[in-house]
């Protein structure tokens, strides 16, 4: 068996090589060896090399573990100390406050004590004087009484009436403090969302993969409700603020700057960042599914500017606008429109969804440079959109 059949594969003996494997590629078995030999050395080195890159790999790993840790452990710490500036300064502000209506306490008390001491000064004179005249007036004999009577000092000057206001005292400082609680509450909440979107923006070495399934996108589903206040006054919205149905009539909502003026569009009230998924049911005519940066123009519609992201749905298909540009995306779209986000990666997906199928319809690359939030627009009386409940919202 010292010679190798190549064309079979197998060792076999000289003479088989001139009987029953003639004309095959026959060499001698040390050739063979010495052939494979090399290719096993090469393969070797291959996975050595390849042993060498991975461990490359996880050492560069741990590194990347380690220098996560220690961000995030110096970022906790670093934002310990800002909050506890914070709070040390609201403390301080306390202490101001009280301070300052101490002060002005024992000075309006100290004020009101004097003119009270006076007061009752004026009181007891008054009596002593009514004492006086009653025993003059009392005075039987005539000479008497005319001689005392001119003899009788003048009342003195009456203290000024004392008009006290309204029982207000201190309660405007508290209105005051509310105010800025107010306000500083209002700044927390906007400058909140910048400090989530920049901890999930945080770049690693490893993404994660891309939704495949319908199932896989539903692990990054999110309940969305919309804003009464960005609401056109002939939205009306229903079922817990997920539905918006076209009116005829005006509806009762008050004034409000963020309220959109000429197009019955309406946003979402939560703020869109890291991967979300949503889905929306639409009926009749036209429906816009959108999305939109918060300062949009109220007086835009979805897909005019560069503020805003828009898929026009209607019984034709859809169609895709954004910055006026009009891009055909689907002659044929079912009643149900998936949206995925995926804000740190700039990645805007929209999918026609029938039961558990999902057809891409349009996927945007861009840049996010804020927050987003959903929208609806709508056409027509009678127009209706829903979001809908997913299982994971």
């Amino acid at each position: 068996m010292k010679m190798f059949c190549r064309t079979d594969q197998q060792c076999i003996c000289y003479l088989c090589s001139v009987d029953e494997h003639q004309g095959h590629d026959t060499v001698s078995a040390a050739a063979e060896r010495t052939e494979r030999q090399k290719e096993l050395e090469g393969s070797r080195e291959h996975i050595q090399q390849r042993i060498q890159d991975r461990e490359k790999d996880v050492k560069l790993l741990q590194q990347e573990v380690e220098a996560i840790n220690h961000s995030a452990d110096k970022v906790v710490e670093d934002s310990e100390k800002v909050f506890t500036e914070l709070i040390r300064l609201m403390e301080k502000r306390i202490s101001d406050v009280e301070q300052m209506v101490r002060v002005q306490q024992k000075s309006e008390v100290s004020r009101v004590k004097e003119l009270q001491e006076k007061l009752e000064q004026e009181i007891t004179e008054l009596k002593r004087k009514d004492a006086e005249m009653k025993k003059l007036s009392d005075t039987e004999d005539h000479n008497q009484f005319l001689h005392n009577y001119s003899s009788l000092s003048p009342l003195s000057e009456s203290t000024s009436s004392i008009n006290i206001r309204p029982l207000l005292y201190f309660e405007d400082v508290t209105a005051a403090v509310s105010e800025v609680r107010d306000k500083l509450q209002e700044l927390l909440n906007e400058k909140w969302t910048n400090i989530s979107l920049t901890v999930t923006e945080v770049e690693v070495l490893l993404s994660q993969p891309e939704p495949k399934t319908r199932d896989d996108f539903l692990k990054y589903s999110c309940g969305i409700t919309l804003d009464p206040n960005t609401a056109h006054t002939r939205l009306l919205l229903s079922e817990g603020n997920r539905r918006a149905t076209v009116m005829e009539e005006q509806q009762s909502y008050s004034h409000h700057p963020d309220r959109f003026k000429d197009w019955c569009q309406v946003l979402s009230k939560e703020s869109l960042t890291g991967r979300c998924y949503w889905e929306v049911e639409w009926r009749r005519n036209t429906v816009t599914v959108a999305v939109a940066y918060k300062n949009i123009s109220r007086k835009a519609a979805f897909g005019s500017n560069d503020e805003s992201w828009a898929l026009v749905c209607n019984k034709n298909g859809s169609d895709f606008l954004c910055n006026k540009v009009l891009t055909t995306t689907s002659d044929y779209l079912s009643s149900r429109v998936g949206v995925y986000l995926d804000h740190r990666a700039g990645t805007l997906s929209f999918y026609s969804v029938s039961d558990d199928n999902m057809t891409l319809l349009l996927r945007v690359q861009t840049m996010f440079t804020q927050p987003l939030y959903a929208g609806l627009g709508f056409s027509v009386h009678g127009d209706t959109a829903e979001f809908c409940k997913l299982k994971n919202t």
